[in-house]
């Protein structure tokens, strides 16, 4: 019976955090974009802005291809906000629909500014 008492709280406890970490993994997201960061120091600068926006979960700069992945949290952050802060860093900022990444294609238009490397014109 004390046996029983003891695990019935701890059980409780566990179903409440597996409650808590399971709704946070539903309001992720992912997002990318195109960039005009083409070096290992425009992706640390990248990478580092991003960690400190609200609601990222993740940022990676892909290099060979330009494209810059983000996971979010959708309830403190959304798209638009976090192309605005790249763009703000100075780099260009193309949204990438799913296809068009997996395929290697360009996203049509541009979004941004152009810039030079670690944005500097």
């Amino acid at each position: 019976m004390r046996t029983i008492s003891r695990i019935i709280p701890f059980a409780a406890i566990m179903l409440l955090v597996s409650t808590a970490a399971w709704s946070q993994l539903r309001s992720t997201e992912e997002v990318s974009f195109k960039t005009s960061a083409d070096c290992i120091n425009c992706k640390h600068a990248i990478e580092e802005m991003f960690t400190f926006e609200r609601g990222v979960r993740h940022a990676l700069l892909d290099l060979e291809k330009n494209i810059v992945t983000v996971r979010y949290n959708s309830r403190r952050t959304d798209p638009e906000k976090l192309q605005k802060a790249l763009i703000d860093l100075g780099y260009k900022a193309e949204p990438v629909e799913e296809e068009k990444e997996r395929s290697g294609e360009d996203a049509d238009g541009e979004t941004g500014q152009q810039s030079g490397c670690c944005g500097n014109t």
